[in-house]
Parts: structure tokens; sequence; C-alpha cells
């Protein structure tokens, strides 16, 4: 059995710790689910049910607890930022057709893109009425701009990340948006309901985004790792739809013109699910020729030492520790 990785181990305890605010936030979010079709309830628990990791909301906790506020604000705050996030995954599986989430069917396999579509704006909307319940124009406007960085995310990735012409610049561009747009809101709507100064927000949303850029530079990179397999996750899924991340995009600007024609030519092929790894291969042998995993995550590892440094002045305490053990979660988690 493959053994978790010290960062993996590390991180789970932090959840152990704050068991009972999560339990809190996981009520609050079931609370959300009363609706008049009888779908919305059977749906939301399906997503729920599936779980997830649940970083945002730890992240909240966490950010609140830094700079010394445990108060009820925060749980539906971190309640509201989750269901969100629900929101977009429902929306995501949809864009990209996909009909699985976390191993499990999707909801729009189940249920049809429609009905998921309509899924997902429910939970947006009780996101937001969460939120406005919260009473914080600060807030709000932290959790309005991160749905924008959603968006422009979204559709950034959709205009640029299917083609050999994608910069990193871009690229960061995009994981930016739509990744760790709401890491970032997550801690910042942390520190804003604890009534903190600005310089203090400041450096609590910093710690935020770079931790998100690092998580999914770290995801990137697993894509590409066949240990991951043992985990029960399909290696070069986002090969697979076409998607060009970094490890590909750092092979791609050190391959040989014959390298990249044959990628492209492989990107380009309509039924790539249907593909084998030998046919995968010009590709796959590129990312390791040309150390594309290791770079990718000396590049995580870069963004999790930023966010470190952006929490660096704060007083120690245990929420202080564990968002540094959420740094090197980030950079080092094996799923």
């Amino acid at each position: 059995m493959t053994q978790p990785s010290p960062a993996s181990s590390s991180f789970q305890e932090v959840f152990t710790r704050l068991k009972h605010p999560l339990e809190l936030v996981e009520r609050t979010m079931r609370d959300q689910l009363d609706s008049m079709s009888a779908l919305v309830g059977t749906l939301g628990e399906h997503v729920l049910e599936s779980g997830g990791k649940r970083i945002r909301p730890v992240l909240l906790l966490l950010a609140s607890e830094l700079v010394g506020y445990t108060g009820p604000r925060r749980v539906d705050v971190a309640a509201a930022i989750e269901l969100l996030h629900t929101a977009t995954l429902l929306h995501d599986d949809v864009v990209d057709m996909s009909e699985l989430r976390r191993g499990q069917p999707s909801a729009n396999a189940l249920w049809g893109n429609r009905r998921a579509v309509l899924g997902g704006d429910f939970f947006l909307a009780r996101a937001c009425s969460l939120i406005v319940d919260v009473g914080s124009f600060d807030v709000l406007w932290v959790f309005s701009n991160a749905i924008k960085n959603l968006a422009d995310g979204e559709l950034l990735q959709l205009e640029r990340s299917f083609g050999l012409e994608v910069t990193e610049t871009q690229y960061n561009a995009i994981i930016s948006a739509k990744s760790a747009a709401l890491l970032e809101a997550s801690c910042e709507c942390g520190a804003i309901v604890a009534d903190v100064t600005r310089a203090e927000r400041r450096k609590v949303a910093e710690y935020g985004r770079e931790l998100g850029m690092a998580f999914q530079l770290r995801d990137d990179a697993l894509d590409y790792d066949t240990r991951v397999s043992a985990l029960g996750k399909r290696p070069y899924d986002d090969l697979r739809e076409g998607k060009v991340t970094l490890p590909l995009l750092l092979a791609l600007k050190r391959a040989t013109p014959a390298e990249r024609n044959a990628i492209g030519a492989l990107l380009k092929q309509d039924d790539r699910e249907a593909l084998s790894e030998a046919d995968l291969e010009p590709a796959i042998s590129a990312v390791q020729r040309y150390r594309g995993i290791e770079d990718t995550v000396l590049r995580a590892e870069q963004r999790a030492s930023r966010a470190a440094e952006a929490i660096d002045a704060f007083p120690d305490n245990q929420a202080k520790r564990d968002l540094l053990v959420g740094a090197d979660f980030a950079a080092h988690r094996d799923r």
C-alpha cells in the first residue's frame, strides 16, 4: 500500500485539530440545501458527500485564528466559500464534459448538464446569501471579486491552454485566476472578519495567493507522475483533454521542432480520451526528457516559500505553524 507523504500526514493533523469548527462549516453548508425542488437536496447531498479536501474552509479558519479571531462569523464565511467552490466544480464538469468527480459519477453524468448547471447556480446563490448575512462590505467585495476571477480564469483557459502557443506568463495568469484566487479570498476573508489592519490583511491574502499557485503547480506536476495511479488517479488527464499545463509547456520550450510537431499533432486529435499511454508517448517522453515535472515542482516550492515569508512577521501561534505546514503540503503533497 502506498504510504502518504510526510507533508500529507502533517496537514491531516491540522484537519484533526480543527474538527469541531469544520463540523460547524459542514452543518452550515447542508442547511443551505432547502429548496422547492427535491432534486436540489439530492444533488447537493451527492456533491457534498463526495467530500474533497475542504482546503478553503481550513485556510479561512486558520487565517482568522492567526490574527486572534475564533468567533462564529468565520464559520458562515467558510461555508460560503466552500459552497462557491462546489458551484464551480459543478459548472466545470459540464464545461469539461467530465463523467467522474473524485472517482464518483459527476452530477452532470447522473442528472444531465442542465440540472447540474442549475444546481451550481443554486449553490452560488446560497453562498451569496450567507455572505450578505455576515454584513461585511469588505468580505462581500472580496467574495464577488473571486467570482469574477474564477470566470476570467476559465475563459482564459479555454482561449489559451489548448495549443502550443501558450506562454508561461499566460499559464500563470490562468492558474492565478482559476485556482489561486479562491484560496487567496479564503485567507483574506478570514483576516477581514478578525478586523485586522489593511497591511495584515494584504499579507494574509498574499499567503493564500502564493499557496494557491503552489497547490496548482503541484497538481499539474502530479498529472504527469505515474505514481499517482496507485492512489486511484489516472495520470495524463490534462494531456487527454488537450490542455497544455506547465510540465508540457516547459518541455515544449526546450523541445526540437520535430518534437513540437509531434506533440502538436497529438493535441489536435479528436478522440484523445481513447488514446493509450503509448499514443501519448511524444508528450510524455518530452516532459521526462526536458525536466518538465521537476522544474514545475521547483516552482511550486518557490511559491510555497513565498507563502511562508508572507506571514513571517505574525507572532508565533498554533495557527501560524499550521499555515506553514499547509504551505509545505501544497508543494509536496502526493494526491
